[in-house]
């Protein structure tokens, strides 16, 4: 545990006082002349398991407390002028601009006689969703999530539609918040239900196969608990269309397990209703499920926090699941309700030698199979027996998202892309054996002069990490070259090739583009995921350092003109590895990062991720490792840091902007050097989801000008 301890009774080095700050209008000024809008440091020290931890810009935590705000008015006037006096920005918003207008498909899924599927035909703020009959035919508009609100910001989230087709459960998000609305839509009619269900967040909605109503998850309402409560206690709850949500009953809560999750899931015949138990961002879940003609009680299949258990598809009470229980690469099992020792389970798939299983589905009485090989990903279909029947050829190295599909269905939809090439739709029909392209894009860009490359290299301890590298054909590995690494590195997510518009633009310019596939990701398998999780995630920072030094080692590049950039967890990594090794890097961008690792888990979704980066207020053996990498915790006054643009939104309630202002606050008081170190804080916008076109435009034509300009791009 921790107590709050007066600064004036301990001798500290510190960058902090206890003497009172400056004025807000007062300035720091930096090496040569670069002027800091000054944060007070408050007289704030915290005892954790009897080490002293000063905190001085916990005011910060207030979001719309005159000081902060006004602090955050001045950073964002001072990134302002230093970004719009960049003579390439405009160019590169310009471009930015060009090459996102092109028109982008998502995944058709098929519901009862109808098809939807969400297309943005390019600027839009957001995509919008169609319906077909007809593959071919004209789309009907289904909702239109633009005229939401006046600036785009108003994002369609949560789609849950009924097993007819007819109708939809559909959830709006404002401003990139995490809070949102869920509706509900009768599709023909072109009209929602009455009914409103407010306060929905990370909202799971699964149909009865009448479509008479759904089962759907909810936490408590901001009021009803005490804030630190906002992200426990969620309910699973059953709606009957046309009733009113607040008479809805309960269908299943475990008070006694506050932090303990449940989504439901209906399986394709509608037989069963499953729910899948998870704890926090833990990827080992529990089953529970009952017959869906029941109200009894649901039965324990599985427990939680024992293995991945994901529900792949049924045929009557057989069971696919995909698990990684003895398994870290992951393997399909199918299992009978009417008998489900472990001892009766049926191994269809068992794992690979090298390969990992990353997603399944039951199809057509086929199991459509995302394998991962080295990094990038195969598909492959296999009948229930295990035997493989069809390994379908992709273009090149790169990414699949779906199947979409169901078990009656004859027929599936996939994507695939890479780096060089934007997503292109395939329809993949089982009579005819083969897949064929559905729908396509054409981007401003002519990949025939660039190339992507595979490349290993040895970490701190010598394990091999995967690298791609995409950059012009013919580059001169003379070390002159700017560069850009991208890492993330945890919580069980792939970084997989895949287009995104904007690196292009910095290839254009003759940068190369590195995506390192570190540790914490599950690129190959659990192992992969826990060797950067928890006490480990040094791990993670050690690959993505192994990984400049490589680049530079091997003539791609130079400190001076290598860039590292990273998002949420990724932002941490950018910002740790900064602080261990500033002198290694020319630039370092931390996106929307989780960079106070001892008070995370108290703002915030932070509380769902304790699984993966531990509880410094609650074990003294994780506050040791979580202390040693903090990103806010080891800040080094008078240290001259690279240049540095912080990025933030104010209104994301996921890794919240305190994270980034503290981080802003500690950098800046303490560099020594001449270097700008920038806080960009966006309005109206929160993590990433549902982000206006036009904002990520503005955004990316601030981060790649800053790159440009301080890797000597200009």
């Amino acid at each position: 545990m921790k107590r709050i301890l007066p600064l004036s009774v301990l001798a500290l080095s510190y960058a902090c006082t206890s003497a009172p700050g400056p004025r807000l209008e007062e300035i720091a000024v930096a090496g040569d002349g670069f002027r800091y809008p000054t944060a007070r440091q408050a007289d704030l020290v915290e005892d954790f398991h009897g080490t002293a931890v000063p905190d001085p810009y916990h005011w910060m935590v207030a979001p719309d407390d005159p000081e902060t705000r006004a602090w955050v008015a001045a950073q964002n006037v001072l990134t302002r002028a230093h970004l719009d006096a960049i003579p390439a920005r405009k160019a590169i918003e310009s471009r930015l601009a060009q090459l996102w207008n092109y028109p982008r498909y998502g995944l058709p899924e098929r519901h009862g006689d109808r098809y939807y599927y969400e297309l943005n035909d390019g600027l839009q703020n957001q995509p919008v969703l169609y319906m077909v009959t007809d593959l071919e035919g004209d789309p009907q508009v289904v909702l239109d999530p633009n005229t939401f609100s006046a600036d785009g910001a108003e994002a369609l989230t949560t789609q849950a539609f009924s097993p007819n087709g007819r109708l939809l459960a559909y959830g709006r998000n404002p401003g990139g918040s995490d809070w949102g609305t869920l509706h509900v839509r009768d599709i023909d009619a072109g009209r929602d239900y009455d009914e409103v269900f407010a306060n929905m967040r990370y909202t799971g909605v699964a149909w009865k196969r009448d479509n008479s109503g759904f089962y759907y998850t909810q936490f408590p309402a901001p009021g009803s608990v005490p804030d630190e409560d906002l992200y426990f206690y969620q309910r699973v709850y059953w709606h009957r269309l046309g009733t009113a949500p607040a008479d809805d009953p309960i269908v299943f809560s475990m008070p006694e397990e506050k932090d303990l999750s449940a989504y439901p899931m209906v399986t394709d015949d509608g037989v069963y209703l499953f729910l899948y138990l998870v704890r926090g961002t833990d990827s080992r879940n529990g089953l529970y499920y009952r017959p869906m003609d029941s109200d009894g009680d649901f039965i324990r299949l599985l427990p939680p926090e024992e293995a991945l258990y994901d529900p792949v598809g049924a045929i009557g009470s057989v069971i696919y699941l995909q698990t990684d229980l003895d398994a870290p690469r992951g393997r399909i099992v199918a299992l009978d309700l009417e008998r489900p020792d472990r001892a009766d389970w049926r191994q269809v798939i068992p794992q690979h030698e090298q390969d990992v299983i990353s997603s399944a589905r039951l199809i057509n009485g086929h199991l459509v199979v995302q394998v991962m090989h080295q990094a990038h990903e195969l598909l492959k279909i296999y009948d229930l027996q295990g035997n493989l029947v069809h390994d379908l050829q992709l273009p090149a190295m790169g990414s699949v998202e779906g199947p979409s599909g169901r078990q009656e269905d004859s027929e599936f939809f996939f994507s695939f892309t890479s780096f060089l090439y934007p997503t292109a739709i395939y329809r993949y029909d089982f009579a005819a054996g083969e897949a064929a392209i559905f729908r396509a894009s054409t981007v401003a860009f002519d990949p025939s002069g660039y190339e992507t490359t595979q490349a290993f290299y040895p970490s701190k301890d010598g394990t091999q990490v995967s690298l791609f590298l995409t950059h012009r054909k013919g580059l001169r590995r003379d070390g002159k070259n700017p560069a850009l690494l991208y890492g993330y590195g945890g919580f069980n997510i792939s970084e997989l090739p895949e287009f995104d518009v904007r690196i292009l633009p910095f290839i254009e310019a003759g940068g190369v583009y590195a995506l390192a596939n570190l540790r914490g990701g599950s690129e190959y398998g659990e192992d992969w995921h826990q060797a950067g999780m928890l006490h480990r995630k040094q791990n993670v920072f050690d690959d993505f350092i192994a990984a400049a030094e490589w680049l530079i080692g091997s003539g791609y590049t130079s400190s001076r003109r290598l860039a590292i950039n990273g998002r949420s967890n990724g932002g941490l990594l950018t910002a740790a590895v900064l602080l261990q090794r500033p002198k290694l890097f020319g630039v370092a961008v931390p996106q929307v990062g989780v960079l106070d690792m001892l008070h995370y888990h108290q703002w915030g979704a932070g509380r769902f991720w304790t699984a993966e980066y531990g509880n410094a207020e609650a074990d003294p053996d994780h506050f040791k490792f979580l202390y040693a990498y903090s990103p806010l915790h080891n800040v080094r006054p008078g240290t001259a840091y690279p240049p540095t643009l912080i990025t933030t939104a104010e209104t994301d309630d996921r890794v919240v902007p305190v994270h980034s202002k503290k981080f802003a606050a500690a950098l800046q008081a303490a560099d020594a050097g001449t270097n700008p170190i920038l806080i960009r804080v966006e309005t109206r916008a929160g993590h990433g989801a549902g982000k206006p076109i036009a904002k990520r435009i503005q955004e990316y034509a601030d981060i790649y000008a800053f790159i440009f300009k301080h890797l000597g791009m200009e």
